[in-house]
């Protein structure tokens, strides 16, 4: 942030387009590669309809992120959903969008992302069993507090954390394909022989399909977060689109090629009864060292969880600078420049929630939460599609842009733009 005359503050740009495309790509490649294929898979039963829902998710998620980057383009804020929301219906819903994200939301996905790293990172140190609850949850409050520590402490020490947590995810994806193109090589093709074999026993019910999309989309959930910090992104016009045109193809892409490895090394039963695809793909291709695929997963919720932190601080900030939230909570750091408070803020309500949940209770009610919102949103312009990680992403852009348009038809107005 910047001294603007002398009171006011705002925020300084500090992300290029490396920084913009680690942190998309970062926070989409969280566990959900390394546990949502077997689910998938069981929801569609075959092989060849298992890729092509992530191929087809990958393809919704690139037209949803192309409408909202054209709104993060236009409204040159940072707040994403929150911001466009104020802009175009008004303070009122953008309010009860801030509370749910603040109080609900961004807390129960801190913790969820906190306790999956917890969970990859003591695996290997409790083989064959299941580790303390109590061990589990220590090392989720460390991993929260260390995050909170580092987004209050410095903003490029952040962003070089995400780049760097960035190619360890990309290192460990890679060894998964580098795995399946050898075994490629080799001649073993399994279920991807031919195309019977790929499409057999293929479940084409809509609740199937539908419950299938919906384990996908929670993997390539966080693309949205760069709108939250639209206003710390280099000339946004420019790197905003083109870091989420890279972004996420690149992730799409892998995840595919990734997703054949895993096809490839193990039979379509052994992916369904895994518990962890990616820490059993491991154990049969890497023997001895297959403990290593549960420290990519724990890097990689890591780092997701890093990015989605450092972005959902800014939702909080702009809504106190709104005035939908205590002033306190708008105010930076004077030598450090980062929003502290609202960092602060958001650290100790997802602390509370971290003491007497477990992880299976935050997950089924964040899910709850994020689908009530989902549903709502047909009726109410109040939905948060930018903060959900288990549904990931339903083109909301599209809906705020119509809206937008037919204000504009009706002679409203044009919003002041920054």
């Amino acid at each position: 942030m910047i001294k603007a005359g002398n009171k006011k503050l705002t925020l300084k740009r500090e992300l290029g387009l490396t920084s913009a495309v680690s942190l998309v790509a970062g926070i989409m490649i969280g566990s959900g590669i390394f546990m949502s294929p077997q689910f998938i898979l069981a929801y569609v039963g075959s092989s060849g309809a298992s890729l092509i829902i992530w191929a087809v998710c990958g393809i919704v998620c690139m037209c949803s992120a192309l409408s909202y980057a054209e709104l993060g383009t236009i409204i040159r804020e940072s707040g994403g959903d929150y911001s466009y929301i104020l802009r175009i219906y008004g303070p009122c819903p953008a309010f009860f969008l801030a509370f749910t994200t603040v109080f609900v939301m961004r807390p129960f996905g801190i913790i969820a992302g906190s306790l999956s790293f917890a969970k990859y990172a003591v695996a290997p140190f409790y083989p064959g069993c299941t580790p303390p609850i109590l061990v589990v949850k220590c090392i989720a409050s460390a991993c929260v507090l260390v995050i909170a520590i580092a987004n209050m402490l410095n903003i490029r020490f952040t962003m070089a954390t995400q780049v760097v947590f960035m190619g360890a995810k990309f290192v460990g994806l890679m060894i998964i394909v580098t795995g399946g193109i050898i075994t490629l090589l080799q001649g073993n093709y399994g279920s991807l022989y031919n195309l019977e074999s790929a499409f057999a026993d293929t479940k084409l019910g809509i609740s199937t399909v539908g419950m299938a999309l919906y384990q996908c989309l929670w993997s390539y959930a966080g693309w949205q977060n760069l709108n939250n910090v639209t206003e710390e992104v280099k000339m946004p016009e420019v790197n905003l689109p083109r870091a989420l045109m890279i972004a996420i193809p690149m992730v799409t892409i892998l995840y595919l090629l990734v997703n054949v490895s895993y096809l490839c090394v193990m039979t379509p039963a052994e992916m369904i009864s895994s518990s962890a695809v990616a820490v059993t793909w491991g154990n049969k291709v890497l023997g001895g060292w297959g403990w290593v695929m549960s420290i990519a997963a724990a890097f990689s919720a890591f780092g997701s969880l890093n990015g989605s932190f450092f972005s959902g601080g800014r939702v909080c900030y702009v809504a106190a600078r709104e005035g939908h939230m205590p002033d306190i909570l708008a105010m930076a750091h004077m030598r450090r420049l980062t929003p502290s408070p609202a960092l602060i803020f958001n650290t100790v309500i997802a602390l509370i929630v971290l003491i007497p949940g477990d992880f299976q209770a935050i997950v089924n009610f964040f899910s709850q939460v994020c689908s009530n919102q989902w549903v709502s949103g047909e009726q109410q312009p109040v939905a948060n599609s930018a903060n959900i990680v288990v549904d990931g992403s339903y083109s909301p852009a599209v809906t705020t842009t119509i809206n937008a348009i037919r204000r504009k038809d009706s002679k409203t107005p044009p919003l002041q733009m920054t």
